[in-house]
């Protein structure tokens, strides 16, 4: 068995016990998975080439739970707007990506779709868009589908409504779900016009539906810096997010922040360097479901053009 597939084993069972446990012996399984990464560095992160990548801009990538399907946004000719979602497939997790195929008009408009956050279940499908008859700039959006494999079964979506979406612009949906009953938070970031970035999170039933408005979580907000585009272990104790904050290597990076437990702060977060950034900038992260991989978007030296999707 490969380390991948070794890492995969080993996070499906944590996910299993997790279902089975209650809140004491959950607390105590994430506290040994979230010591396994303790120490752990990235390494030199690796451009996903043609099949993926063009001289357009792709952008937000995000995973699906097997590791086996991508969505992504891009600009790239045959869209149905200024951005549009795109997904491509692979047999396995060592084999080359299928090219991408966009997810068509049910999905997509003339406006601008991009930001895909596809919860665990592979169910429902969050993403930011610019389409009329939103609240504010750009809003949260959500789809379902019935089929988790079925990448054009997806649902016509439908606004977050107030407890999320506003006159600001809201964008970079990522669903953490609970194991113990499927509920979660979903984490994005607001921009007031002409304002800066902050990350907030909102509490979501298993469904989708919003269960009160959103939070602003002022440990991970720079009161003069762009927080955006969070991505969360499914431990709940480990984010990552990019952000223009002092003390970066090009005009976004990407930092991380850990914390005790999921009752507990974040703590201040903490720049990773090089590798993991660049001069360039780095931007919209994700993290695989087993937290050992990590995709995001970068203009970095060594592309095709615009921003890239690397891994």
């Amino acid at each position: 068995m490969s380390g991948v597939s070794i890492a995969r084993l080993a996070s499906a069972t944590s996910l299993a016990l997790l279902a089975g446990c209650g809140p004491e012996s959950s607390e105590r399984v994430l506290g040994i998975r979230a010591m396994s990464f303790a120490n752990s560095v990235w390494s030199e992160p690796a451009n996903l080439g043609p099949a993926i990548n063009t001289a357009f801009n792709e952008q937000g990538p995000n995973l699906s739970n097997d590791g086996l399907t991508l969505y992504f946004g891009s600009d790239r000719p045959g869209g149905s707007g200024s951005f549009d979602i795109w997904v491509a497939r692979r047999v396995c997790a060592d084999c080359p990506w299928d090219a991408p195929v966009n997810l068509g008009p049910v999905v997509n408009t003339s406006a601008s779709e991009t930001g895909p956050g596809l919860s665990i279940d592979g169910h429902m499908l969050f993403f930011t868009s610019t389409r009329a008859g939103g609240q504010g700039l750009s809003d949260l959006y959500l789809s379902h589908r019935g089929d988790p494999k079925d990448d054009f079964g997806w649902e016509s979506p439908v606004g977050l409504g107030p407890d999320v979406n506003t006159p600001a612009s809201e964008a970079g949906a990522e669903y953490l779900q609970s194991a113990e009953d499927g509920a979660g938070n979903l984490y994005f970031n607001r921009a007031p016009p002409g304002g800066t970035a902050d990350l907030y999170y909102a509490p979501l039933t298993r469904d989708g539906e919003t269960r009160g408005p959103a939070i602003l979580i002022p440990e991970l907000s720079h009161p003069t810096a762009t927080d955006q585009g969070a991505t969360l272990r499914t431990d709940g104790r480990e984010i990552l997010f990019f952000s223009t904050r002092p003390g970066g290597l090009g005009g976004a990076d990407l930092w991380t922040s850990t914390r005790r437990s999921v009752h507990d702060p974040w703590s201040t977060p903490v720049n990773p360097g090089a590798p993991l950034n660049s001069a360039a900038a780095e931007q919209q992260p994700s993290l695989s479901s087993d937290g050992r991989t990590l995709v995001f978007a970068s203009s970095r030296a060594g592309g095709f053009g615009g921003t890239d999707i690397w891994i």
